[in-house]
């Protein structure tokens, strides 16, 4: 057997990288030319070495191979979205979110012949209910010996997302450690940073600040064998940063390995991803499928357990089949024909991303460290800290954008103008702000191209 042909050649060292490509630009400076400098305060390069690392980084939990494409129902009659689910599981769905609006929903009228030892199904209430746990644990558990449901309770998103409490501190602490206790899982919402406009740090220094107040609230409340198996689940919104979003993917796992390992909790986590809603439009709305398709991709390689993915037309067309099938059609595309599970950790040893996973991990916890210095996540929210970081954030994106160096192809850039969508809005796509009594200051989803938008439909 010949030798090897990479025997013939030296391996280079980024000092010599570099200074070629510094001869090779003729005089123009790298750092100007060739750093690209971001939002989230990295430094971008242009190339990426082995001597970016003291110790290459280790492998990966994450398993790409076992992600699941999830179908998202609204419920708001128990047997329409029993017949719904049923039909999605049947076209391809393996992951059912139930977003239950009212505690008269049937539970046995909603799981009526799912299979629960087969489809995964998280539950999403919109009120917070002792009793209606009970009742789903009661109807899922007899229908089989193991379930795949899981219970969302989240009292700091719903906090966070409407400015109150459901009923008063007391109360909902109270009810969140009995729901904690009987059903041993907690979610955390960080979707609602990133649709606000937050950076990538302040979304995963946000969401472990935000999971570290339920660990501290239950760290005597949990006893020491169920810590071992409690189960998290992190639901996050993913942007069209493309490697940055894998890399955020792999950098929450790692925070909440840490975290977790100093309350003797369950190191590992459960990921549901969902495509940003903050930049989707309504005009040239089928670019949305583009966007929400390079979303997925990024959720798949970071590592995401579930991929739910938002119909293109979800923002001003009510729920409709037609939408919906093209959301799951993407995702089965994507694991059926794209061979997107068929490796596992397959970013691992990418020196780009294994350096962004490291530095959006490091700038997080530094934040982290910085909001518990300073009172925790719940003192920092009620001080309006939290609220002013995102609004900064948001504003320098949105500015960004009007000036064209964030580009939505289809809306600030390259626009139709014989596209006309009044006649089309089924529902608003706007934001709508009701005047109410808050303890805090509610931190509001916005889309960035709102404002252009109103604009254009305006001359309609």
């Amino acid at each position: 057997m010949s030798k090897s042909l990479f025997n013939d050649f030296q391996p280079m060292s980024s000092k010599a990288w570099k200074q070629k490509i510094q001869v090779d630009l003729k005089g123009a400076d790298y750092n100007d030319v060739l750093i690209w400098k971001t939002n989230e305060g990295i430094n971008v390069k242009p190339f990426y070495h082995a001597d970016d690392f003291k110790t290459l980084p280790e492998i990966s939990k994450s398993k790409a191979t076992d992600w699941k494409i999830c179908q998202a129902i609204t419920v708001t009659d128990a047997k329409t979205a029993n017949s719904k689910a049923l039909d999605a599981i049947n076209r391809g769905a393996e992951s059912l979110i139930f977003n239950i609006e009212s505690e008269i929903i049937s539970i046995k009228d909603l799981f009526q012949d799912i299979d629960l030892t087969k489809t995964n199904v998280d539950i999403k209430c919109n009120f917070l209910s002792k009793d209606y746990v009970e009742n789903i644990l009661d109807v899922t558990l007899s229908a089989v010996e193991e379930s795949r449901v899981n219970i969302h309770t989240d009292i700091i998103g719903h906090l966070v997302k409407t400015g109150n409490w459901h009923n008063n501190l007391n109360d909902d602490h109270s009810k969140f450690k009995t729901i904690v206790t009987s059903t041993n899982q907690i979610s955390i919402n960080l979707g609602l940073y990133q649709n606000a406009g937050s950076t990538i740090v302040q979304q995963l220094a946000y969401g472990l600040a935000h999971a570290n107040e339920y660990l501290n609230h239950l760290d005597k409340a949990i006893a020491s064998e169920a810590k071992q198996s409690l189960q998290v689940t992190f639901n996050l919104s993913v942007g069209s940063n493309y490697f940055f979003e894998i890399a955020k993917i792999r950098a929450l796992r790692q925070l909440w390995a840490t975290l977790a390992s100093e309350y003797g909790v369950n190191t590992d986590c459960r990921i549901i991803a969902t495509p940003s809603k903050r930049n989707t439009t309504i005009y040239d709305y089928n670019i949305n499928m583009l966007r929400t398709t390079t979303e997925c991709m990024s959720a798949i390689l970071g590592g995401a357990n579930v991929i739910c993915n938002i119909p293109y037309d979800a923002l001003f067309h009510k729920s409709n089949e037609f939408g919906e099938r093209i959301s799951r059609n993407q995702l089965l595309v994507l694991k059926n024909e794209s061979y997107f599970d068929k490796v596992n950790n397959p970013t691992d040893g990418s020196y780009y991303i294994e350096s962004l996973t490291e530095q959006l991990a490091e700038k997080a916890l530094i934040l982290f460290k910085n909001i518990e210095a300073n009172g925790g996540f719940l003192s920092q929210l009620k001080e309006g800290t939290i609220q002013r970081k995102i609004k900064e954030s948001a504003a320098k994106e949105q500015a960004d954008f009007d000036a064209e160096k964030l580009v939505l192809l289809g809306t600030n850039k390259h626009p139709n103008s014989e596209d006309k969508m009044k006649t089309d809005l089924e529902i608003s796509p706007f934001l709508k702000i009701k005047k109410r009594k808050t303890i805090i200051e509610p931190i509001i989803e916005k889309r960035l191209s709102e404002k252009l938008e109103i604009k254009r439909l305006s001359k309609e």
